[in-house]
């Protein structure tokens, strides 16, 4: 069980997988008033960094779920640098269908909706692991603004426009469901290039080091073609944040 091969090796150096960066997730934890004991769970937890850093802050404990065997170990080694392997614990596994054993305070996928197949499947999927009076996150894509066309939309690594809301529709989606927003925390640029840029040094890296490889020319295009693609559409067109949802 793993991810594909190409995130493996372009973000193998990231420790946030998204735009997000270390002062927002601090952020977030302090918006949320984590009380020290709540106990955590993150599905698609990559390299455990939002869990870590809120166990070293917070004394959090939380378990991590994440297809990647490279992330997984990656969330265990940051544990024992921060000094929290007591509190948190990470799974290599599939997400999708996790449900805790114990009801957790806070339920988290952030950044990987396709575990529930999308955002709704999701919310349902973590509400069967939240206690009573726990809180859901959800960290999502919006369009800054709307693409003019399908090929706009692709171009930010979408497959249509219908794939993503704008943020009004959807922090309006999560009123549907009978959630009430209780706090954001939203990406900016500098996460975006931060999280997109910091691929490029690694590819090329990887590149020199492994020139022979048979997946060599795939990534050799695609360190060729980023750069350009970033800056002329997502950074232009996608917005990226995380929600905070209780349940009416």
């Amino acid at each position: 069980m793993d991810i594909p091969r190409i995130f493996t090796i372009s973000e193998s150096e990231h420790r946030i997988h998204n735009p997000f960066t270390p002062e927002k997730f601090a952020t977030l934890g302090a918006a949320l008033r984590l009380e020290p004991g709540t106990r955590v769970l993150d599905l698609g937890s990559g390299s455990g960094e939002m869990l870590c850093t809120w166990a070293r802050d917070y004394r959090i404990t939380g378990t991590g779920i994440d297809m990647s065997p490279l992330f997984t170990e990656q969330a265990k080694r940051r544990a024992t640098e921060l000094g929290v392997t007591d509190q948190v614990e990470f799974i290599h596994g599939d997400a999708a269908g996790y449900v805790a054993d114990e009801k957790v305070g806070v339920a988290a996928c952030v950044g990987a909706t396709w575990i529930g197949g999308g955002v709704a499947g999701t919310i349902e999927l973590l509400a069967k692991s939240l206690r009573s009076g726990g809180i859901i996150l959800i960290g999502e894509p919006y369009w800054l603004r709307l693409p003019a066309t399908e090929s706009i939309a692709k171009g930010c690594g979408a497959q249509s426009i219908s794939d993503f809301l704008t943020l009004p529709d959807l922090v309006g989606s999560f009123d549907d469901l009978a959630y009430d927003v209780v706090d954001m925390v939203l990406a900016n640029q500098d996460g975006w290039d931060r999280y997109e840029a910091a691929k490029w040094l690694t590819m090329r890296r990887w590149l020199d080091a492994n020139p022979l490889d048979d997946f060599a020319n795939e990534v050799r295009d695609l360190l060729t073609s980023e750069p350009k693609r970033h800056v002329t559409y997502t950074r232009e067109y996608l917005g990226w944040g995380v929600f905070a949802l209780m349940p009416r």
